[in-house]
Parts: C-alpha cells; structure tokens; sequence
C-alpha cells in the first residue's frame, strides 16, 4: 500500500517560500549537457588527446555545479545534476552491477543504437553506484536534491537475460540491489528518491511484478524519506488502480504531450499517493507559456489537493537545446509560484479548478 507522503513532504518547501500553499516543484532527471562535455567525453577515449580520466572528472564536476545552479536559478524547489555524468539510463547502471556485460549497440529505431547489456550471472551490489555523485550534488546545491535511480523492471527487461529463469526473478534480485543502494543514499543524507521505470508502460500487464520489486525497494526505508516512480507515456488505465498499492510516495506522469486526456482516468477512485504531474513537453523544441503551463497546473487539481500535487516537466529534458530546457524550467516554476497565489487569493477554486479555462 502507499507509504506516507505527508510524513516527508514538507520538509522540501523553502524557508522563504511566498505563498501559504505549496505546489513541489522539481525535475524528472536528465537534462541537456553542455557540448563542451560531450567533446571531454570524446577526447578522453582519443589515444593521441592528452585529456586523461582526471581532467574528465575535472569536466563532469564542472557541468554538475553548473546544471544543479542552473536549476535553482530557475527557482525549482528540488533539484538534480541534470545527470550529467550518465549515459543511457540502462547502460550507467549495468555498467556498474556484477553480473552483467556488454556484447555491442543493438538498433532500436531509425539510426538509434543502444548498447543492450546481457546478465550473464547473479547480478550482485559491490561499490555504490551514486553516493559519490548525490554527495557531490549536495555539496555545491542550496536546494534539496533527488536522485533518479532506473528501475529493476527496466534494468532487468530491458537486457538480454542469460543467467535466470525467468526475467522476473531477475528483476526482484535487481530490486534487492537498489534497496541497498537506496539505504546508502539515505545513510548519505538523500532524503528524496526516484525510481525510473518507463518500461512498465510498455508492459503494463507486468505491474504486479514492478509493485512486489517496489516492496523489496522500500523495505526499511523510514517515511521521512520520499519514494517517488517516474512512468513514462502509456496506457496509464492499464496499470491504475493497481498503483495505489505501490509502497511509493509519489506517482510520476507524462500527461502533458497527452494532452491531458488520461487525467480522468485517476478521478475514480482516488489516486493514493501524491500525483507528481508533468506541465511541458520534452519532446516539443518550443517553451510553452506561463499561461498556458499554468492551465496544466490546473488539470492536476481535478485528481488532486494542492498540498498532494508536485509539479515537473513531463520526462528528462536531455534532447532539448539547452536554452530551450532553461525556458521550459523557468517559465514551469513561474506558473507554479502564481497559481499557488491565485489558490490562495481564492481565484482558484480548488473544487472546480478548471471552471474558468
């Protein structure tokens, strides 16, 4: 069943913030890296740069600073390094647990490759796999951090299985993995986890199997500590209502290219957890206006209480120019911060808050 946003949520709202209510703002993730990354990226693997692994950490602790000021320039209440020292969401992480190994890019779609790892053996947990990156983070940042973490059902269907059964007892194994990662995030000080799991919407006939990996990801975890899953764009009434018995404090939803219309869909009955709602596009190259973001805002009241709604963009926003992402980011935070006013002024009825759209 759902954990207990309520216990957690509150501690994210900024000491200075203006307004009596609170809509949490934040971003899903991954975010455009600057091209002078992209060229450190490829001159550490050029046998005739003189560019080594140390001046690459060098590079990749300059864009983090950079991307995680970026965001609180933009006023978001909880911020993330733009990810800047991943890769593919399935590949970083693979990269990094025992048990699986990379055999070449496989085509996906078009000229898109992805190198799809195989488990081979027993997937196992050695190192961490993000502290150092969370602590770093968290050093150079004023605001609160997440920390995006992909999921054990897309780790684990997204490869080729080699080593196991079945994939599911892969994927529970994978989920004992990230239980022990999430633990030492908290030990570190993460107070705000996110479980990336696009390929439950690819698959929503599996969502028993992502709810049971879910339980072996929280267990132990204390409520002060936000558990939030990111599904990206599907057919949401495939796997709701079965979403309320996820032990998660927050469900993640790309709805904006949508259009908004699955929001009915989590009217009846009541969603659980708090509704986390994407507002814009990450897959239009256009900035979408404060008025119109804010009529976005007001599509997630009809499922939700303002003190339930969190507010990001619809996914990572790492394929956008980068101005692009900044104007989306800016203008979300924007729209956020007036219709928190406008429920105060009682200009929204919370009720009916898309009466007047």
């Amino acid at each position: 069943m759902v954990r207990n946003p309520e216990a957690n949520r509150d501690q994210f709202r900024p000491d200075d913030h203006p307004n009596e209510t609170f809509l949490l703002s934040t971003v899903v993730g991954s975010y455009p890296k600057p091209k002078w990354l992209n060229r450190a990226d490829e001159l550490v693997e050029d046998p005739d740069s003189k560019f080594d692994e140390s001046d690459l950490e060098e590079a990749h602790d300059d864009a983090c600073r950079l991307i995680t000021h970026e965001h609180e320039r933009a006023g978001l209440d909880t911020v993330v390094d733009g990810e800047m020292r991943r890769n593919e969401m399935v590949e970083f992480f693979a990269d990094r647990i025992d048990g699986y190994e990379f055999n070449g890019p496989v085509k996906v779609w078009g000229h898109n490759y992805f190198d799809k790892p195989s488990v081979v053996e027993e997937v196992e947990y050695d190192e961490p796999w993000l502290v150092d990156e969370f602590e770093f983070t968290a050093g150079v940042a004023e605001r609160p951090v997440k920390v995006p973490i992909t999921g054990p059902y897309t780790l684990g269907f997204w490869a080729f299985n080699e080593a196991y059964p079945s994939t599911e007892e892969l994927v529970y194994d994978l989920a004992d993995l990230v239980n022990e990662e999430v633990e030492k995030l908290v030990e570190a000080g993460a107070r705000y986890i996110q479980i990336d799991e696009p390929a439950l919407a690819t698959t929503p006939e599996d969502h028993a199997v992502v709810g049971e990996a879910l339980e072996r990801i929280a267990a132990g975890i204390p409520d002060e500590v936000r558990i939030g899953l990111h599904v990206c764009y599907g057919d949401y009434s495939r796997v709701y209502p079965e979403i309320n018995d996820y032990p998660i404090d927050e469900f993640d939803l790309e709805l904006s290219n949508g259009d908004y219309e699955q929001i009915p869909v989590f009217e009846e009955p009541e969603l659980e957890p708090d509704l986390a709602l994407g507002v814009v596009d990450a897959h239009t190259a256009e900035v979408e206006s404060v008025e119109e973001i804010k009529r976005n805002i007001r599509q997630g009241l009809r499922v939700v209480p303002p003190e339930k709604l969190t507010i990001s963009p619809d996914c990572g926003l790492k394929l956008l120019p980068r101005d692009i992402a900044y104007g989306k980011t800016e203008n979300m935070v924007t729209a956020v911060r007036e219709v928190e006013a406008e429920i105060d002024s009682g200009e929204i009825d919370v009720e009916n808050p898309i009466a007047d759209d």
